[in-house]
């Protein structure tokens, strides 16, 4: 187990991001994201945790609540994890976000705040080639702005190559530490900064309490076998594809190599949903296994 913790893992996650002493913390981070764009003053976590759709939606922290200087209200929705259909399911948390705003009563005028959805991805899409993609809904002829009510930011963190050394501005120091969290030795420039200092406080393990340690651990050990089974599933795919020689036979390899990862889930104790869901096999197949 590394010093700091691992923040791809839901705990983990939640540790950086998403408690009450974490605060100033993710205010810092969102500022230096939306710099140029928003001054976000104030935050506030939902008072209550949304009740998730799916049994993996668990990562996702819901409805930060943010003030910016010009007394703007915007949601903030951030998500760290892997999942399939990833695009649709960012669509459908913006969605979701925009929807439980609405009110009932004829007095109400759509006054919806508006949301940015932020997501930290330790994977890459194969139609997105750079690190940072920032999406917004725009007249396509024009180019111009059509509404600012909905942003979206995905950081593909494989793609984010600098260094220690090379990393210049404080939000790529973010990025950097965020990226490497789970290996650093030490907390880079905390000497030289508050922010990072205190980052290193919360997050090193050592400095957990005992029942938030056990409950990162647990969550480690979850990511740790989801990282197993994913990876295990496609090397015995690719292998037996390239057996074959042929494109039947790489097919062939694709499927059994779901099957293999739906059979590892399974033994991990994965619900049958989400097995579907990561791996399109049907419920039926997979009840099958």
């Amino acid at each position: 187990m590394g010093r700091f913790v691992n923040p791809f893992t839901d705990v983990g996650f939640k540790i950086v991001f998403g408690q009450e002493i974490s605060k100033p913390l993710l205010l810092h981070f969102l500022n230096t994201l939306l710099e140029g764009v928003e001054e976000i003053v104030d935050l506030s976590f939902s008072d209550k945790e949304q009740v998730a759709d799916y049994d993996d939606d668990r990562t996702l922290i819901s409805d930060v609540l943010c003030t910016t200087s010009d007394g703007r209200k915007i949601i903030v929705e951030m998500q760290n994890k892997k999942q399939g259909f990833f695009k649709k399911r960012s669509l459908y948390y913006v969605a979701r976000a925009i929807s439980r705003q609405g009110e009932s009563g004829k007095q109400w005028r759509y006054d919806v705040k508006a949301v940015y959805f932020v997501a930290f991805m330790n994977f890459t899409l194969p139609d997105m080639p750079e690190f940072r993609t920032d999406v917004v809904l725009m007249d396509s002829q024009t180019k111009r702005m059509f509404s600012d009510d909905i942003k979206m930011t995905f950081l593909q963190l494989p793609l984010f190559t600098k260094e220690e050394a090379e990393c210049e501005t404080i939000f790529e120091k973010w990025i950097y530490i965020f990226k490497n969290m789970n290996i650093l030795e030490r907390m880079p420039w905390a000497a030289q900064n508050a922010v990072f200092n205190k980052l290193s406080d919360i997050v090193e393990v050592a400095h957990l309490s005992g029942k938030k340690r056990d409950e990162y651990e647990a969550s480690l050990k979850r990511y740790r076998d989801s990282l197993d089974v994913f990876e295990t599933a496609k090397e015995d795919g690719l292998a037996e594809g390239r057996a074959e020689g042929r494109a039947e036979g790489i097919v062939k390899g694709e499927q059994n190599a779901k099957l293999e990862t739906a059979k590892r889930m399974k033994s991990k104790g994965f619900d049958h949903s989400t097995i579907a869901d990561l791996t399109q096999l049907s419920i039926e197949e997979i009840d099958k296994l």
